[in-house]
């Protein structure tokens, strides 16, 4: 399915009432998911507990 067909699918699938705001975060949030699988099946992905670290580390600088 084309990014065009996935859009158009899904703000058919909205409230006729939706805001444009709310359409625009919808398409935001299925990019990033788009993106997150394709990193995933590239393995471009960081271990549980090396994000953990990470986290902690960004913590103990605030």
């Amino acid at each position: 399915m084309s990014s065009k067909e996935k859009a158009i699918s899904l703000i058919q699938n909205l409230d006729d009432d939706v805001s444009i705001d709310d359409v625009i975060d919808r398409l935001y949030l299925l990019r990033k998911i788009e993106l997150g699988i394709v990193q995933a099946d590239t393995g471009d992905v960081m271990e549980h507990d090396a994000f953990m670290d990470e986290l902690e580390a960004e913590d103990a600088q605030q």
